[in-house]
């Protein structure tokens, strides 16, 4: 009798934690990714618009792959998620992810109404595999990859290429992101300038091009830059970027914005450069993976993101562009303080001359050089391995130096980060 108790006990509570659920909605966003004020902001409107009450747990993560694995093997059931664009192809490939149900009643559908005509474009680039990327994920912010310079001791036209990593004027003053995806592009994108001049190959096929040739050539060019690098970083690109302890940085254009805004305020001069030879964009989007609980309150989640006031907010805070293409981000983001810029391609007719940030916003005869990297599947390891031989096991000085600093530091930064809201976030890889 006590066994058959207890049994039945252990299933009335499996019962109500199951109802529970209902009124519950796991997201896992990457850290420092939203405005937080956001969160209670949408349990009171997901309760107006649906008449059912909504508890939002909010986890972060840092890195794409800790993400993934937890997906992966059911140990959570997240409802709502926001990977970066590889990933979203390598979920789509294994199935993970359920499709983004449009059907929000009376409550307009932010999503479709507003979703920049580029960032469909971008979107419909991913390998999904036969399944279409817009039906499994909605774009939340995006940016380029490019050359972050202090103006002080590189030239605009030094930075217009990214063969300055390997100008020997600039040793020791080099900084690199440690991404091997993000590296390779940039560098087969230079090295194969020839097939790309004459037709041979167009920048998108270039990104699927995961041979050994490729890898070796980009492994031997990085091999000859490795002397000139100060280090291979994370993070810590931004303060030292900032503080003039080094003068290159081959970066994310979020990184860029804040250091820019910060170098100003103390009179350093940094600038970011998307090179002639061409580039890659990135974006990260919300998808709801197979084991989600709440998919009703998870629509309504990426539905309410994509609404132009929590748009904006959200911008402000995490310093990263959104995918929304609303009149009202538009004419947020306009700032006479900058020059005119064709936005058409991202916001439509009518854009074609917008004072605005070219960080956030390239104009169109940058975007035109732009393409989207992908997931490499099986051949990752072999990525992944290419990338450790080029950095090899012996850090330099400078490296040494600058991360004992940054350790030493982090508490000071952190507290310093929250009071800023200074637009920090370890994106990607």
């Amino acid at each position: 009798m006590k066994k058959t108790f207890s049994i039945l006990a252990a299933a009335l509570m499996l019962c109500a934690c199951e109802q529970d659920r209902g009124q519950i909605l796991k997201v896992y966003n990457w850290s420092a990714y939203i405005d937080e004020s956001v969160i209670p902001d949408f349990e009171q409107w997901y309760e107006e618009q649906t008449g059912e009450p909504v508890h939002v747990i909010y986890q972060t993560f840092d890195v794409n792959e800790t993400m993934l694995a937890k997906i992966e093997k059911g140990h959570e059931d997240f409802d709502v998620v926001c990977p970066s664009d590889y990933i979203i192809e390598r979920m789509l490939r294994s199935d993970m992810l359920l499709p983004i149900d449009r059907d929000f009643g009376s409550t307009p559908n932010y999503i479709d109404d507003n979703l920049s005509p580029y960032i469909r474009e971008v979107f419909g680039k991913m390998d999904g595999s036969g399944k279409n990327p817009m039906d499994y994920a909605v774009g939340y912010m995006w940016g380029t990859t490019g050359i972050l310079y202090n103006a002080k001791y590189v030239t605009d036209e030094e930075a217009s290429t990214w063969d300055i990593i390997r100008n020997p004027k600039f040793a020791d003053k080099i900084l690199i992101k440690d991404s091997a995806r993000d590296i390779f592009s940039q560098i087969i994108i230079y090295l194969r300038q020839a097939e790309l001049q004459s037709g041979e190959v167009t920048l998108d096929e270039l990104m699927l091009d995961s041979s050994d040739h490729s890898l070796a050539d980009v492994e031997a060019y990085m091999q000859g830059v490795k002397p000139l690098v100060a280090g291979w970083e994370a993070d810590f690109g931004k303060e030292q970027m900032t503080q003039e302890r080094a003068w290159v940085n081959l970066t994310w254009s979020g990184d860029a914005v804040w250091a820019i805004e910060e170098a100003k305020e103390i009179g350093v001069d940094l600038r970011f450069s998307l090179p002639k030879e061409g580039f890659t964009v990135w974006a990260d989007g919300w998808v709801i993976p197979q084991y989600a609980k709440n998919l009703k309150a998870a629509k309504y989640w990426i539905n309410f993101m994509n609404r132009p006031d929590i748009v904006i907010r959200n911008v402000d805070v995490t310093g990263y562009v959104s995918v929304s293409g609303a009149p009202e981000v538009l004419e947020a983001f306009t700032d006479e303080d900058y020059e005119a810029l064709d936005l058409s391609y991202f916001f439509g007719p009518g854009a074609e001359e917008v004072c605005a940030n070219p960080v956030l916003y390239p104009d169109r005869s940058d975007i035109e050089r732009s393409t989207l990297e992908h997931d490499w599947g099986e051949r990752t390891p072999d990525l992944v391995a290419m990338w450790a031989r080029v950095k090899g096991d012996n850090a330099n000085a400078m490296t040494i130096v600058v991360v004992a600093v940054f350790v030493a530091a982090l508490a000071a930064v952190a507290i310093y980060s929250k009071v800023r809201k200074s637009h920090k976030r370890k994106r990607r890889r």
